[in-house]
């Protein structure tokens, strides 16, 4: 069981990681906490989608700069994270597409260089992001941050690692967290839905939620196929896509 100081640890390790502000200026976790930090990603996401919400919030007075305020909202979590979910997507998109063994989609993953399955990806998820952004409201924004990093932080759970610590990027494996603690980050995953409900008046429709969650399973499946496991990498690109996918719910539906 965990215990309370264990807890703070694993947290902060997770504020250092996923974000670029200034955490470690206050406190430094043990090599050990960083190896926890994917099964606190959803509480993160109340920092970066919670500034991306304060942004458009900003914006509201004024519908005509909707398009712009998509551009700071991208910006904002680009900033806040140094687009490190964006660039395992990238890689991911370059693994996946460029591999045609795994040993060789792995290699093309952990290669710095951007190729051009990378750009293509990209290229996509940023004109989704500008065209879906001004068509959404703020709560929305934080619900999928935090409803995204709940949902891909699954992976750990379901998959093994696909490397070893010395092939990591970050040197780090990380460890697989238990179901009953998964029903808490959900609860708590869930919260931003309260807060919808109460904005527009209505409950969502529960496939906004479930629909990520069959995203997630089918980029599962996929990765167990090509590289047998997961990757850092891996674990950026499915929030980003199990993001998307709640986007694009929250508009079809």
């Amino acid at each position: 069981m965990q215990t309370l100081q264990n807890i703070f640890n694993n947290l902060w390790a997770a504020l250092m990681f996923f974000t670029r502000l200034p955490w470690w200026r206050l406190h430094q976790p043990k090599p050990e906490h960083f190896r926890h930090v994917v099964e606190y990603w959803p509480f993160v996401g109340w920092i970066t989608g919670g500034a991306m919400m304060l942004v458009y919030s900003l914006f509201l007075a004024s519908p005509r700069s909707f398009s712009i305020a998509a551009l700071f909202i991208i910006g904002t979590r680009l900033l806040l994270t140094g687009a490190l979910h964006e660039d395992g997507l990238a890689d991911f998109c370059d693994g996946m597409g460029g591999g045609t063994t795994r040993e060789r989609t792995l290699a093309i993953m952990k290669d710095s260089h951007i190729g051009t399955y990378g750009v293509i990806g990209l290229v996509i998820y940023f004109l989704f992001l500008y065209a879906a952004l001004p068509l959404l409201s703020p709560l929305i924004v934080l619900t999928a941050d935090v409803w995204g990093k709940s949902v891909a932080s699954l992976l750990i759970l379901q998959l093994p690692y696909a490397r070893n610590a010395q092939d990591a990027k970050n040197q780090t494996v990380y460890v697989q967290y238990t179901w009953t603690w998964h029903i808490v980050r959900i609860a708590i995953a869930l919260l931003p839905v309260a807060l919808l409900w109460w904005y527009i008046g209505t409950f969502p429709h529960p496939l906004v939620f479930i629909i990520p969650i069959i995203v997630e399973l089918l980029l599962a499946l996929w990765m167990k196929r090509s590289i047998g496991g997961y990757t850092g990498d891996c674990c950026g690109a499915t929030f980003l896509l199990c993001e998307a996918s709640i986007y694009l719910s929250f508009l079809i539906i």
